[in-house]
């Protein structure tokens, strides 16, 4: 058994080394590589160098983050969509099915909340969950593992 989960662990590495490499080819250069990426990721490819990811990040599993609108368009050519670097900051998680937006700034030790839909900058450690995302505590600290390491219920 301990064979096996050992095995597992050396495999979801290379598979997330293979997923990283993938993503720095495609032009998503400011993403550290401690970040961890699941799969079925929609990252912006319209603008991907403005994706920005602080080290020890986990991004769960089908989100999607932007840069570019389509609605608003580039003032100097408007044949061209809008761009803008969207952030994510250090020790963050970002749940399940999440849309980060474009031009949001998301702290360091935050967690986003399942299928959440960040249209505004959240602050450091926070947590923000719902659609459109609302802050719900603003008193957390996340260890190096993107995991809740305090959190006081005051």
């Amino acid at each position: 058994m301990k064979l096996r989960i050992i095995a597992m662990e050396i495999i979801s590495k290379i598979i997330r080394s293979i997923r990283m490499k993938s993503h720095q080819l495609q032009g998503y250069a400011n993403i550290d590589k401690s970040v961890i990426l699941e799969s079925r990721l929609v990252l912006d490819k319209v603008y991907p160098q403005g994706i920005h990811i602080g080290e020890n990040s986990l991004i769960a599993s089908g989100t999607t983050i932007l840069c570019h609108e389509h609605v608003k368009r580039d003032p100097i050519d408007p044949r061209n969509p809008w761009v803008t670097d969207t952030y994510i900051g250090k020790n963050c998680f970002i749940g399940v099915g999440s849309m980060i937006l474009p031009g949001v700034r998301i702290g360091d030790e935050v967690i986003v909340g399942a299928a959440t839909v960040v249209t505004k900058d959240v602050p450091s450690n926070s947590i923000v969950v719902g659609n459109p995302g609302r802050i719900l505590d603003r008193k957390i600290s996340m260890n190096s593992h993107a995991v809740l390491s305090e959190f006081d219920q005051n």
